[in-house]
């Protein structure tokens, strides 16, 4: 598998996640991106070591940034904690949002066993407050595109919030997407566009954006 590097230097490394690979996998045969990458660092001389600081579920493309220092991956994994990174996403939603602007707030809880999460109570045992913003980019055929900001970062909290929202993500199978048919013969229509971070060494701000992939023929 290509990878696509989108900047790399002594400290880091940030690629394009193609959709359908997993970050990290314990099945054996199975590429992720952590492997992935270790090879390609062992190929060029290097350690092959790589820090994993955050994560995209394996079904969800986009940006993602991998430490390639272990002071880099504790100063990318306090920044992604803190919530001092900014994330954006692309999002096809079965249905369209009333407001073209608007931001979803909820309380979720995870299952361990089911690996789902669920909007609950505020009041509910082990719940997490989840926040994001959004704006309708595109709209037609029953569906939107969304440009989603998140605020938290939960489990699946994208997926579950417009979901609950009665606007679930085209392609999803897991959070009540009726069809589960995506658009252009896609898979999860969900797509981490944009990442801004401080870099660790330098503290200079980075930004990395890809284009949205998504349209509604």
């Amino acid at each position: 598998m290509k990878l696509t590097i989108l900047y790399e230097d002594d400290a880091i490394l940030v690629c394009h996640k193609p959709a359908g690979v997993a970050v990290q996998t314990a099945r054996l045969g199975e590429a992720d991106m952590e492997s992935l990458l270790k090879n390609y660092r062992a190929e060029k001389g290097e350690e092959p070591w790589i820090g994993v600081v955050h994560r995209l579920d394996q079904p969800v493309e986009g940006v993602m940034v991998f430490a390639k220092t272990k002071e880099a991956a504790a100063s990318l994994g306090r920044q992604m904690r803190e919530r001092l990174a900014e994330k954006d996403y692309y999002a096809v939603t079965d249905g369209i949002p009333a407001q073209k602007k608007g931001m979803l707030e909820d309380y979720l809880l995870r299952d361990g066993r089911t690996n789902l999460s669920s909007v609950v109570a505020k009041t509910t045992p082990g719940a997490k407050r989840a926040a994001l913003s959004y704006e309708v980019i595109k709209e037609g055929n029953g569906r939107a595109v969304l440009r989603i900001r998140l605020q938290t970062g939960r489990h699946h909290q994208i997926r579950v919030q417009l979901a609950h929202a009665g606007m679930p993500i085209a392609g999803d199978r897991k959070y009540q997407f009726r069809e589960h048919v995506a658009p252009s013969g896609r898979g999860l229509s969900l797509c981490a566009c944009r990442l801004v971070f401080r870099h660790p060494a330098d503290k200079r701000k980075l930004e990395f954006e890809i284009d949205n992939p998504y349209t509604l023929s």
